[in-house]
């Protein structure tokens, strides 16, 4: 990203960490950026991840919690005054009392959790006891794909928004927008309601993209799909535009106007997304419902490749030294998880994280990684469903049990959101090529669907106390992202 930021934003970027490295002096503490594409589980794995360490939930591949050197775990106040707290209160209530899933990340949000801790080493032991804040930073991924952007000109933006339009994923969503955007001349005056009829049209369609039956990923403009306090603002009032030159427009076109709103969506939005958030981050999760672009089928998955490649090139990766440090960060591990594990029987889990691996891999070949671990693994941070096991005549298949939610349907059949069920999944390749394979067929009917599940009802204990949620390699995830900083 440094060939799309100036030397003025790198030198607001430097000061930016050198206060917080001030200020870490005195309060050692790690950013932890949270991320994913919409219904990718970012609301739900920070609520578990706070849960699971305030309750002390079952975390056995969790060194520090495993051997007990976890002395306690306690939100605090965030840092930053200017970021909303992340509501992990009302998460948590709607989790646990109502069953219900918590509402989605919709702008950006923050929440400190502080962790006191027995040093792993004698020699720290002896001098002090350990403390490390940990600032999760939730923000959508959404976002990120408006970073490269920065190093696009308005013309290169239509130009690339027109022929992603016209791929047989997204032709038929496109329709009534490119039939407007043909009719639009950028040579003609500015006229305020034009320029709100296609930005609503386009925004229409992005929109479409992102239904279930479509799951499409690689929908930038971002905040045309979260637009929070900015709607209906001119920096979120243009649309690509047909039959662009590579000249300058005449002041007071709709092509001079739709450029100059495009840059303010740059400079006023995207830029200070990145320099006051992605560039002050340590470590980073990218969340991904691979499931979702499974069952919406192959087009779905070969977009969902695009936005990852497009999402990890965003980022800031490598180590940094003491000295380094103070004016410079890095993140040092990016961890890419599939989530809703617990939506496939166990058997499963490990094609799962295979063909997520293979997801990253142009990513990761693409973008220069070194001085950062980048690590692959199949999860669920709030488990809905337990494993079983049915006959049919003299074959034994592996089930799930859980509640689906109310709507959802196999076969014809549609759930009350009230009845617990046991549902063979089917099963996910062996290899992960073949999901590929797949993508470069005709065929629109995925192999295997999956369903959505309650929330699960939690456990209490014979003195009433309630449990912490359960997951699939939730203790996995907080090992490799913060584990080496409470050795």
């Amino acid at each position: 990203m440094g060939t799309l930021t100036t030397l003025t934003d790198e030198a607001k970027i430097v000061l930016d960490t050198l206060a917080d490295r001030t200020s870490a002096l005195v309060s050692p503490s790690l950013r932890l950026g949270v991320t994913g594409l919409s219904r990718a589980g970012k609301t739900v794995f920070i609520t578990a991840f706070v849960h699971n360490l305030i309750h002390g939930g079952r975390l056995p591949l969790f060194e520090a919690q495993k051997s007990g050197r976890i002395a306690r775990a306690y939100l605090e106040e965030q840092p930053d005054d200017a970021v909303p707290r992340f509501q992990y209160e009302d998460h948590l209530k709607a989790l646990i009392d109502e069953r219900i899933w918590p509402d989605s990340t919709r702008a950006i949000s923050e929440l400190r959790l502080t962790i006191e801790y027995e040093s792993a080493s004698m020699w720290n032991r002896m001098f002090s006891g350990g403390k490390l804040s940990v600032d999760i930073v939730d923000y959508p991924g959404e976002w990120l794909l408006d970073l490269p952007l920065l190093g696009k000109s308005y013309a290169e933006f239509s130009k690339g928004s027109f022929e992603l339009a016209q791929q047989p994923s997204h032709r038929d969503l496109a329709t009534d927008w490119l039939r407007m955007a043909d009719s639009a001349d950028p040579d003609s005056p500015a006229d305020e309601m034009t320029a709100q009829r296609l930005a609503k049209s386009f925004t229409d369609y992005l929109k479409a993209g992102k239904a279930d039956e479509r799951a499409l990923s690689t929908l930038p403009p971002g905040r045309f799909l979260m637009p929070g306090d900015l709607e209906g603002s001119p920096a979120l009032t243009f649309a690509p535009l047909p039959n662009l030159g590579t000249g300058k427009h005449r002041p007071g076109t709709l092509g001079a106007m739709m450029e100059r709103r495009y840059e303010a969506y740059k400079t006023y939005v995207v830029k200070p997304f990145f320099r006051e958030h992605i560039a002050r981050l340590d470590r980073q999760i990218v969340l991904v419902d691979a499931m979702q672009a499974m069952n919406a089928g192959p087009a779905a998955v070969a977009d969902l490749e695009r936005a990852l490649t497009e999402i990890l090139s965003c980022f800031r990766p490598g180590s940094t030294n003491f000295l380094t440090g103070l004016v410079q960060r890095r993140i040092s591990r990016i961890l890419v998880a599939a989530t809703k594990a617990d939506h496939l029987h166990h058997e499963s889990h490990d094609r799962l994280q295979a063909i997520v691996r293979r997801l990253v891999d142009r990513a990761v070949s693409r973008a220069d990684f070194s001085g950062a671990s980048v690590d692959v693994l199949a999860m669920a941070a709030v488990r809905t469903t337990r494993e079983a096991t049915v006959t049919q005549g003299k074959e034994t298949l592996p089930v799930i049990v859980g509640t689906p939610l109310k709507g959802e349907t196999i076969n014809g059949e549609q759930f009350d959101g009230k009845t617990e069920t046991a549902i063979f999944p089917g099963d996910l390749p062996e290899k992960p090529d073949s999901i590929f394979e797949q993508a470069e067929s005709v065929s629109e009917d995925p192999a295997i669907r999956f369903v959505r599940f309650r929330p699960p009802r939690l456990e209490r204990t014979a003195e009433g106390f309630t449990l912490s949620l359960p997951h699939i390699r939730l203790d996995r995830a907080l090992q490799f992202l913060i584990g080496d900083r409470l050795a």
